[in-house]
């Protein structure tokens, strides 16, 4: 059965985004460094450091399918074209939006619920691993038992302000398995698994 992660680039002080900016500075480490990391879209390349390139392509290479919610989709622009990792994306929302699915996209929507978004992630992905990529969803996921493993890239950036990545969790305290800990140029990566 796939592995269900989560991964985002965080703050120092626990945030993935800011109100004003966005994401454009807890993504910086994505260029920090001078090996180049391909991705599906040919105009998108990443510079990082060759810690971070190992870390990077190994996760590439074992992503199946990728989970989002329905906030991301949208500050994403659906992805049109295509997500820059090439692999399918599921979105969890309660409906789907107007003009979708599309035929130039591997988008597709889950209405009924976390638990069958996760199931279908895992069928889809096979032995890949499905990748949850927004802050609430991970934090649903974690809730609901369904996250395996927890992939940090702390970001030494404090934001003050923003969406914090593990907020409104339930029955905690609960203690996780690691870190798995790798340096890279501008980021931290750290792994942890869920008991």
């Amino acid at each position: 059965m796939a592995k269900v992660t989560a991964n985002m680039s965080m703050s120092l002080d626990g945030f993935v985004s800011h109100p004003s900016d966005g994401v454009d500075q807890l993504f910086r480490w994505y260029g920090s460094g001078d090996v180049p990391v391909r991705t599906a879209n040919p105009d998108m390349t990443f510079k990082v450091s060759e810690s971070s390139a190992q870390r990077l392509n190994r996760g590439l290479a074992e992503i199946g399918v990728l989970l989002y919610g329905r906030r991301t989709f949208e500050e994403a622009g659906g992805w049109i074209g295509g997500h820059p990792l090439g692999r399918p994306v599921i979105v969890v929302s309660h409906s789907i939006p107007d003009g979708w699915p599309r035929a130039d996209t591997p988008l597709s929507f889950v209405t009924d619920g976390l638990e069958s978004a996760v199931a279908q992630a895992r069928a889809t992905a096979g032995e890949r691993t499905v990748t949850v990529g927004s802050a609430d969803l991970t934090q649903q996921c974690i809730n609901a038992g369904l996250l395996d493993q927890l992939d940090v890239d702390l970001v030494p950036l404090l934001l003050g302000s923003g969406v914090r990545f593990l907020d409104n969790l339930q029955h905690t305290p609960r203690a996780l398995e690691g870190p798995t800990v790798t340096e890279g140029d501008g980021v931290t990566h750290l792994t942890y698994l869920l008991r």
